[in-house]
């Protein structure tokens, strides 16, 4: 009888350490990409505290920015900071220009009590086809000599140089569309091995970013529910392997090409992985909040994919909106972010995973500028120059919410104008010049908005925040995003 008491007490003791040890070293959390190309930009230390209320502890930066460093000074936020493809060529050629950026951007902010830098990202998608080999040459020797610099700096043993790479590297041939025959990309496969030995000599992680939107996107015929987390589609079947949903699929394919590069271990990171909520007709809050909220629950769960178990460690594409980035891919590149452009968020998200309704803290203490608004005037009579008068207004400012399936679609023809309108007159500060269009437009206190479409007071802008970042950016991404997700389908 007192064995079988003392067997009894060690499952009790068993099962309560398997209930409260995750709690005791921490649960798993997402991280989350702040971009800054916008016209207005909220102060950088409002945006931290939101961070820190919402319970991030990992943040990647796309450019070194000194207002934004400085407002991440004695936090616990893990950062990933970016140096941009602009600077590879520099940074492979010059070891003092990468001793420079690290001692500026890395050592001087790495003390105790300091920005917590965990990563440097060295480029961002450097070998997208659609760059044709502009960074093939110059991204490994801009790697090392990062890695070498923060070495010298005392620094490589905690702060490791990586790569973003995008998932058009890796594929499966159109004749055995399965994760299983994945590999890298051929024209770029001895590179690419090359960096991933040079990563696993660091002990550096292999950074990807995924995008399952760009499935729907890129492909009217891809199943709706693969694109998601809680699909009841066919799954994708890889010999005793199922498939439920894109991203795991894509997940795996680079796995296994990691092992036939001979690195199956190797530590992945999802550098940007999200949905954004205007600007197509898949683009939207409730296709958003039900991707972004099953990635997280199945991301932290600990379940994996199917060919690697374990937790995924993911960093959410974006943060918040942004108005001034190229719609050359497509009108959803404005609208990736989980909050509006005034850190209010669009939509309840658990970022714990575990799928419970949570509110988001917002942004406080914003500052608008007047409620007020450029609308069409009733008045007018002669709209010869209207067509003219709007389009000179979208191209200057930000009318993607007008696009088909957007949430301002539905609006009138003197409702469009009125949109374009207020959209230039917001972002050029409600200047009374800026609301004329030879007569057309007129200003109104009375709010302008129909429904789901709002028309924006904007905020009160206290930095100059930039985006290091050209068109070929975001427009190759979207082309490079294609391939992949097209090739796991059966």
């Amino acid at each position: 009888m007192a064995q079988t008491r003392v067997l009894e007490c060690c499952k009790c003791f068993l099962v309560l350490f398997l209930v409260f040890m995750p709690m005791v070293l921490g649960s798993p959390s997402v991280g989350v990409n702040w971009g800054t190309m916008s016209t207005h930009h909220l102060p950088p230390d409002k945006v931290v505290q939101m961070l820190r209320e919402n319970g991030f502890k990992k943040l990647k930066l796309f450019e070194a920015d000194e207002k934004i460093l400085a407002a991440l000074i004695g936090t616990d936020i893990e950062v990933m900071l970016a140096i941009p493809n602009y600077m590879l060529q520099t940074m492979s050629q010059d070891t003092e220009a990468a001793a420079s950026w690290v001692y500026a951007n890395v050592t001087s902010y790495s003390y105790t009590g300091g920005v917590k830098i965990k990563y440097v990202a060295v480029g961002n998608e450097p070998f997208l086809q659609t760059y044709n080999d502009s960074y093939i040459h110059s991204t490994l020797p801009a790697l090392k000599n990062i890695q070498e610099a923060l070495n010298n700096a005392e620094l490589g043993s905690k702060i490791k140089a990586t790569v973003p790479f995008n998932a058009d590297i890796y594929y499966s041939p159109e004749s055995n569309p399965v994760p299983s025959a994945g590999d890298f990309r051929p024209e770029i496969r001895d590179v690419t091995t090359e960096i991933i030995q040079y990563l696993h000599s660091n002990g550096a992680p292999f950074t990807v970013n995924i995008y399952p939107f760009l499935s729907l996107y890129g492909n009217d015929y891809f199943p709706m529910d693969f694109a998601f987390f809680d699909g009841s589609n066919k799954p994708l079947r890889d010999g005793n392997l199922v498939y439920t949903n894109v991203f795991d699929a894509n997940f795996d394919t680079l796995v296994r090409s990691l092992e036939k590069a001979g690195y199956p271990t190797m530590d992945i990171i999802v550098g940007e992985v999200g949905w954004p909520t205007d600007g197509d007709k898949n683009a939207n809050i409730k296709n958003a909040k039900r991707f972004n909220q099953g990635l997280l629950g199945h991301a932290l769960s600990g379940s994996g994919t199917p060919a690697r178990k374990g937790t995924i460690e993911i960093y959410l594409f974006s943060l918040i909106d942004e108005n001034g980035k190229s719609i050359a891919p497509g009108n959803f590149e404005r609208h990736w972010g989980i909050f509006e452009f005034d850190g209010k968020p669009k939509y309840e998200l658990d970022l714990s995973g575990m799928m419970e309704n949570k509110g988001l803290a917002p942004v406080e203490g914003v500052e608008y500028m007047e409620r007020k608004w450029c609308v069409l005037n009733p008045d007018a009579d002669n709209y010869e120059e209207l067509p003219d008068s709007i389009d000179y207004a979208c191209s200057l400012s930000d009318c993607t919410a007008l696009s088909y399936g957007s949430s301002c679609n539905h609006l009138s023809a003197r409702g469009n104008a009125s949109y374009a309108f207020n959209m230039y007159f917001q972002i050029n500060d409600q200047h009374p010049w800026n609301c004329d269009f030879s007569g057309l437009a007129i200003i109104t206190d009375k709010d302008p908005s129909e429904g789901d479409c709002e028309f924006p007071v904007m905020i009160v802008s206290h930095s100059a925040l930039l985006l290091q970042t050209g068109v070929l950016d975001t427009l190759a991404r979207v082309v490079g995003g294609f391939m992949v997700f097209a090739l796991v389908l059966c």
